[in-house]
């Protein structure tokens, strides 16, 4: 075997990783082909016989062809019709190489690692995805992103604090887990209401369904519902549960009480990051009106705050 034999096929044991480092920073399994593509372009060009960590090696050469790929679209996303979607990543809606590393590799992500990692700046996302998913050293992240090692480290933090207020948690080989919802209590802890993204979801699921069953099924016995003045009288004029004669007040307790409201939600809100925690918000013409906040304890949710004046609110639409 000559060199460029043993090259080839020391690349091909190493493509799967290579490919799973460029679709989770940039979201596409065909735009992650086309990195892992170009970084072999590179890597024959190279003198790859003085790298002593041949492994490290190809994934700084795919981690900087990923960022500036990621980099170019950041810079022309006012052009863009289709910027990375969940919905597109997860179900291949382009044709990809290999559909079935494309969906092990969704399902391990999941629609909120998605979501969020596009909230991300190219910078952060790259020292995120490569420290907290690849176990890559800030040392080696810090060229790539042209900052020092202390920079990177901050980089990655930054996107850290975002992760871990949803609860999502990344291992080194960058499958997503959740852990167990537990609320905050401190105002400096790292995490915070782990697993949110997933009962906003489940609520949201059943409440367009009108699954009682569903429903009762993620509230807690003593749920409480509490709304701002605004929310109410936004909530008479849109008729959010008077279909049931429930009706939204400053308060709901209970989960009969509080699963009448919502069944048949007539408001259609939409997934949000509200200051960076799992929510829902009410669009209307691209602009929220109104937003719904959510509390996790003991795998139920305990608390869910309605706010139609949304002062100070960091609010960002992910639908």
């Amino acid at each position: 075997m000559n060199e460029n034999e043993w090259l080839a096929a020391r690349f091909e044991t190493d493509r799967s990783r290579l490919r799973a480092v460029a679709y989770r920073v940039l979201g596409s399994m065909p735009e992650a082909e086309d990195a892992v593509q170009e970084a072999w372009l590179r890597v024959t060009r190279a003198d790859a016989a003085a790298v002593e960590n041949m492994s490290g090696w190809l994934t700084t050469v795919v981690a900087r062809v990923s960022l500036n790929m990621l980099q170019s679209r950041k810079s022309r996303r006012e052009d863009l019709v289709d910027a990375p979607d969940p919905d597109r990543a997860h179900h291949g809606e382009t044709e990809s190489a290999d559909p079935e590393q494309e969906a092990l590799l969704a399902e391990s992500l999941g629609a909120a690692m998605f979501l969020i990692l596009d909230t991300l700046t190219p910078a952060e996302r790259l020292a995120f995805v490569l420290h907290d998913m690849f176990a890559v050293p800030f040392e080696e992240i810090a060229p790539i992103v042209e900052r020092t090692p202390a920079a990177a480290r901050q980089l990655a933090s930054r996107a850290r604090r975002r992760f871990q207020r949803q609860g999502i948690v990344p291992d080194a080989a960058g499958a997503a887990r959740k852990s167990v919802p537990v609320p905050d209590e401190s105002a400096d802890a790292e995490t915070s209401q782990a697993g949110k993204a997933d009962f906003v979801h489940a609520f949201l699921t059943a409440s367009r369904e009108g699954d009682f069953e569903a429903l009762l099924s993620i509230l807690a016995p003593d749920i409480v519902v509490r709304a701002d003045q605004a929310a109410v009288r936004m909530g008479m004029a849109t008729g959010m549960g008077m279909a049931t004669g429930a009706g939204l007040t400053e308060e709901i307790r209970g989960t009969d009480a509080v699963t009448r409201a919502f069944a048949k939600l007539s408001w259609a809100p939409v997934p949000a990051l509200i200051d960076g925690s799992a929510g829902l918000a009410y669009v209307r013409d691209g602009v929220p009106h109104a937003v719904f906040r959510f509390d996790i304890a003991d795998g139920l949710i305990t608390d869910i705050d309605i706010r139609a004046d949304l002062t100070g609110l960091d609010i960002i639409i992910l639908s």
